[in-house]
């Protein structure tokens, strides 16, 4: 009995070594959906054993939601290795400890975490906890940009969409789709509410947008509530494919999937456009960091600091539509476009003997003017007010029907009732016929 239990103990002993074994060569990685170039994905296990010598397999899983991330590990303990939240989970991850110091010790490998553009490490550091923490030393920055309007040339120009209070004109009942994104929306269409009290001094975007207050929320709901009749429907990730397909005016949009939109829509002879309207935007961000539960922070900075290089960062752009964190000449002579007019960009790249980045042909897109970024702020977490907003959101959206979907429901019923009707009309003269 005693050498049944030794033997039976060392096979677990042997188990755990051997998990441990395998752990230290695993790297566990937890990305948005489709936000990464396949050909990066799988170049970095060959590319780490030339750096260090070491084999790597790479667990890779994805989210839908920044919560349900944040859940897993907050919650459940999950030991992912590498996670790529937005900026207002990072800054409540780093308030409440749950991030670990990218270690940046490479040895003959370069760091390419300097390729970063300076302006995206400023916005980062917006997210400190306290004066003394270096945001930049628990994340980096991978992916960026705005919200404004996609839209449909044929259906909506440019002049109808000039501001966010747009949603609420008549002549678009039944034709927006709303991004399904309580925080992004909150963000913009506050600035709407108070445009006034910018324009006349008394407030700024940024206080509007990173001190939520329960009148903030109530004046933003006011308006949800006026433009309710027009909503379509409320979207995560299909509004834009009902764009490309031609069949929606406009849609709520974050500029990565705006321009992928375009792209894709383009190839189909479909043509589609994005605005920012005059009130302003949000400008948020993702970012590459080690969560505290993480078992092989090696390989996990490693991959943050291969993330940083001009060429994965180029591959992919191209491959998600989205616009990277990285700042280079290499990026910027790559993504030069003759068919643009030229836009300030001197916030983002740094002047060149060869290109001034004060006047560039880019894709405004991709990358905002300057003029935008003046009139954009930094989205934060809404803490205390999280649980309000929520309520906010369910109040505007929760017995959203508009009247196209009304009108399918009482068709389809009335459809349904002649049904009935007419099957127990058939079925009382069947059996009427059978008495005779």
């Amino acid at each position: 009995m005693k050498k049944n239990l030794f033997l039976a103990l060392a096979m677990i002993c042997v188990s755990l070594m051997s998990f441990a074994a395998d752990r230290a060569h695993t790297l566990k990685v937890y990305n948005w959906a489709d936000y990464i170039s396949p050909d990066v994905l799988d170049s970095f296990p060959k590319w780490y054993k030339e750096q260090t010598g070491e084999d790597v397999e790479i667990i890779y899983n994805t989210f839908d939601i920044n919560e349900n991330m944040l859940t897993k590990i907050e919650v459940g303990h999950e030991d992912y290795d590498v996670i790529c939240p937005s900026e207002y989970i990072i800054e409540r991850m780093l308030k409440n400890n749950l991030l670990q110091k990218i270690d940046t010790n490479f040895g003959k490998t370069p760091n390419y975490l300097g390729n970063v553009s300076p302006f995206v490490v400023e916005q980062f550091q917006k997210m400190a906890p306290d004066t003394e923490t270096k945001v930049s030393d628990y994340t980096v920055g991978y992916m960026w940009g705005t919200t404004g309007f996609l839209f449909n040339p044929k259906y909506v120009s440019a002049e109808d969409l000039q501001s966010w209070g747009c949603i609420k004109d008549p002549k678009f009942q039944g034709h927006i789709y709303m991004k399904d994104a309580f925080r992004d929306v909150y963000s913009v269409i506050v600035l709407y509410a108070y445009y006034d009290d910018i324009i006349a001094g008394k407030v700024t975007r940024q206080d509007l947008v990173e001190n939520i207050t329960p009148e903030r929320i109530k004046a933003v709901e006011n308006v949800l509530l006026d433009a309710k009749d027009n909503i379509a429907g409320w979207e995560v990730d299909f509004g834009k494919e009902k764009m490309t397909q031609g069949k929606a005016w406009m849609n709520l949009s974050w500029s990565g999937d705006a321009q992928w939109a375009i792209d894709e829509a383009s190839e189909s002879g479909v043509e589609l456009d994005y605005i920012v309207p005059k009130e302003g935007t949000n400008v948020w961000f993702d970012g590459w960091c080690i969560p505290i539960y993480a078992k092989n922070t090696k390989a996990a900075s490693y991959w943050i600091n291969f993330m940083c290089s001009s060429e994965n960062a180029l591959l992919n752009m191209d491959e998600i539509g989205y616009v990277s964190a990285i700042g280079t000449q290499e990026v910027i002579e790559e993504m030069i476009d003759s068919t643009c007019e030229p836009i300030d960009l001197s916030y983002f790249f740094e002047s060149d003997s060869t290109i001034d980045p004060h006047s560039i042909q880019i894709n405004p897109v991709m990358y905002p003017d300057l003029s935008i970024i003046e009139r954009s702020a930094l989205m934060h977490d809404a803490a205390d007010q999280t649980e309000a907003m929520l309520d906010m959101w369910t109040n505007v959206k929760g017995d959203n029907l508009n009247i196209t979907i009304v009108v399918v429901i009482v068709v389809v019923i009335l459809i349904l009732l002649a049904f009935v009707a007419y099957s127990s009309f058939t079925k009382r003269k069947h059996q009427s016929r059978r008495k005779r």
